[in-house]
């Protein structure tokens, strides 16, 4: 559907929202793009801010368990966890 907004480009605002990411860097940001470890602005104390947005704008419940630096390690590992939480 043309125009329709992807768990991507919500994951991106959220990205930009949460971290302060310029839209022009959060627009770059595709399925290779590291995530924890490599993004200065995502550190341990933002990643509960980045999960609880997450959560919060996509409507999914992440219990600690399931938070692991696999899930962190890139953006597209990161949208493929949001897409199998929310059954899209």
């Amino acid at each position: 559907m043309p125009g329709a907004v992807t768990i991507e480009d919500q994951l991106r605002a959220i990205l930009r929202d949460v971290l302060g990411v310029d839209a022009a860097r959060a627009d770059a940001i595709d399925d290779d793009t590291p995530l924890f470890g490599a993004m200065p602005e995502l550190d341990s104390m933002a990643v509960a801010g980045l999960l609880t947005e997450i959560e919060d704008r996509l409507h999914i419940l992440i219990d600690d368990d399931e938070v692991d630096g696999d899930m962190l390690g890139s953006f597209g590992r990161l949208a493929a966890f949001v897409r199998a939480k929310s059954g899209a």
